[in-house]
């Protein structure tokens, strides 16, 4: 067996949680009589040799990739801005159900976005000359309390770690939030020095590079508006689904972070160990943080955004009870049993909720949690679909590469899934360490649907315990699979 046979991989993910979970699966699933690792110092491998990149995205030698489209493999696309910025998402699915008005997914698990470009809140007046859906919104709120407005959630377009979202529900609330972002003036120049480093690493810069989502913890939410310009607005998703006591989270809201797999030109798989990650505290309507008219102080629910935001970054400690396993949450079926008044686009909140209640012995079989996991798969396919073909500019998958994404999802009191964003790189530590297992099982599949196949290995049923066993059977399809795929199509390129 000869250099050209092997395998040679360059792993350097500058992570000290994800490194090592790499490397293992790397040499849990390649013969060890191909796999060779290298690094910075070691001697090159052969121009015509096997080479497996894993990096971070701004290390990856993508001139030596697109070089040898047949020997060069790497961890991430080149573009791919059509998912993982807000408001690159927002106008692909605009676009693909312009062009497909017969498709449902999107239309019914991806809430309608008010796209706007501000600098200083001076300017927001003619920013939203054309958002007529904000402009009718408050037309029909003009005049009622915080309980009968519609209330709408802003984010910027290209941040993260929760940074500058907010919930507004008229035109002078949406106001004073881009007010509190503006520098004075006398300290502009300064701000900009203090904040530019962190607007740099937000992926702030209308490209590629750095698209991955942050790692660490940060309390700080607010943003300086001069640096990223790009905002959406979308109906705020209430009321959620609430787990029941006694689980630990009870009463609490969450999102679900599903890791997706693409792989090459194009193939995308959903992983069905999922997360499911807790606000830090207890969930309240948007409207009941707003005082009654005539009190003399009028609270905002941008002051505790603990109770809206479930970005596991924003929590300090050891975020005790906002990381559990999808599959691990109470099989129930849903209890709906109060009056919402809710419309296609727009949510006037009340504030009642809707929990999960103990399944049901007359329906033995209702599981919710299956339920959501048939939309998500639905859902992820017809988007990267969507990115892929009305949006094609934007992203551009080559046959010599995949990418790990994260996805994250909203369930509404109904049980329908609501896809809340895209994000490239994604932070695999806010697993911790209880949960590995499931980062470990997935980068074990990864090498299985993604690597071999290229390198000409077969691949083979993953039947490691990765997953661990707080996820239970369900964290498998009916095959035995963890993987799940969603979308296979031929987009010409080789």
């Amino acid at each position: 067996m000869g250099p050209v046979d092997k395998i040679y991989a360059h792993i350097d993910y500058e992570d000290a949680y994800v490194q090592p979970l790499l490397l293992a699966a790397l040499k849990a699933r390649l013969p060890p009589d191909l796999l060779i690792l290298v690094n910075e110092t070691s001697a090159p491998p052969p121009l015509d040799g096997k080479l497996l990149q894993w990096r971070q995205y701004e290390n990856i030698d993508f001139e030596h990739l697109l070089q040898h489209p047949h020997t060069n493999l790497a961890n991430s696309y080149v573009i791919r801005k059509a998912l993982i910025r807000k408001h690159y998402l927002s106008t692909t699915v605009s676009h693909w159900l312009t062009k497909h008005p017969e498709s449902n997914v999107l239309r019914d698990h991806v809430k309608p976005s008010v796209e706007f470009e501000v600098d200083y809140a001076e300017f927001l007046d003619d920013a939203l000359v054309e958002a007529f859906e904000l402009r009718e919104s408050w037309a029909r709120g003009e005049g009622k309390g915080a309980a009968g407005r519609e209330w709408w959630i802003l984010k910027p377009g290209m941040s993260e770690r929760g940074q500058g979202i907010r919930l507004f529900s008229s035109e002078e609330e949406l106001g004073a939030i881009f007010e509190e972002w503006d520098p004075p003036s006398d300290d502009e120049d300064e701000d900009e020095d203090e904040h530019g480093d962190r607007a740099q690493h937000s992926g702030t810069d209308d490209d590629e590079h750095d698209g991955g989502e942050a790692r660490g913890n940060s309390a700080h939410t607010g943003v300086v508006t001069s640096h990223l310009r790009h905002f959406i607005a979308q109906p705020y998703i209430h009321p959620p689904l609430l787990l029941p006591s006694p689980h630990p989270s009870a009463g609490r809201k969450f999102h679900i972070r599903t890791y997706v797999l693409a792989v090459g030109a194009l193939k995308v798989y959903v992983y069905k160990p999922m997360l499911a990650l807790f606000a830090g505290q207890a969930y309240t309507a948007p409207t009941s943080s707003v005082a009654e008219e005539g009190s003399e102080a009028v609270a905002s629910p941008n002051d505790e955004l603990a109770r809206h935001l479930t970005n596991t970054c924003l929590q300090s400690g050891e975020r005790e009870g906002s990381v559990h396993a999808f599959w691990s949450l109470p099989r129930c079926h849903l209890d709906n049993n109060n009056n919402n008044n809710t419309n296609d686009n727009t949510t006037t909140t009340t504030t009642t909720t809707t929990t999960l209640s103990p399944t049901s012995p007359a329906a033995p079989d209702s599981d919710w949690r299956q339920a959501v996991f048939t939309q998500i798969c639905d859902i992820t396919g017809e988007v990267f679909e969507a990115a892929a073909r009305s949006m094609s500019i934007h992203f551009q998958p080559l046959p010599n590469a995949f990418e790990i994404f994260g996805l994250d999802f909203m369930v509404d009191a109904e049980g329908a899934a609501w896809l809340l964003e895209v994000n490239a790189f994604p932070d695999f530590a806010q697993t911790g360490g209880e949960l590995q297992g499931l980062i470990a099982g997935l980068f074990e599949e990864v090498v299985e649907y993604g690597v071999k196949p290229f390198f000409g290995l077969p691949g083979e049923e993953g039947d490691g315990d990765g997953d661990g066993e707080a996820n239970g059977e369900e964290s498998r399809d009916r095959n035995g699979e963890r993987m799940v795929m969603v979308l296979d199509i031929d987009l010409g390129r080789r």
